[in-house]
């Protein structure tokens, strides 16, 4: 039986089609077939930051929220990242972990973008938030 989708691993697609195609597909709600054009995406330079910060977005919004934290992570490590695009993948970087429970990561976030860009969107508020956050009932601590 012959592969349904032989282009998917066609070396003749470039990787700025690759991301263009995981775009369309994340926006159907196909995140892991967008996860993985991403990825193929990912191998050039100029595309690395916004195709992890897609990867990061589509595991978010699968609701894969762990998975979407080293996606992030790796957009951020990408030394071609413009102070903008920084500050973008820091706030949903923040979000992530706070929705995670993580919130000396997530203030971490928070207090970089407010270093970066002291106006940006809602993070004073979510600072004072998570920094006043008591932990939830029947966490327990190591």
């Amino acid at each position: 039986m012959s592969d349904p989708s032989p282009r998917i691993s066609d070396p003749s697609i470039s990787p700025a089609e690759r991301y263009e195609r995981g775009l369309a597909l994340k926006q159907t709600g196909l995140h892991k077939a967008a996860i993985d054009q991403f990825e193929m995406a990912a191998v050039e330079t100029s595309l690395a930051v916004k195709a992890y910060a897609q990867i990061g977005l589509c595991y978010k919004m699968a609701g894969r929220y762990e998975e979407a934290v080293p996606a992030l992570q790796k957009a951020l490590n990408v030394t071609t990242a413009s102070a903008k695009e920084t500050v973008q993948i820091l706030y949903v970087l923040g979000r992530t972990l706070e929705s995670l429970g993580r919130g000396a990561e997530a203030l971490e976030a928070y207090r970089w973008i407010r270093r970066e860009d002291p106006g940006y969107r809602d993070v004073a508020e979510r600072i004072e938030r998570v920094s006043t956050k008591r932990p939830a009932v029947g966490v327990k601590k190591p």
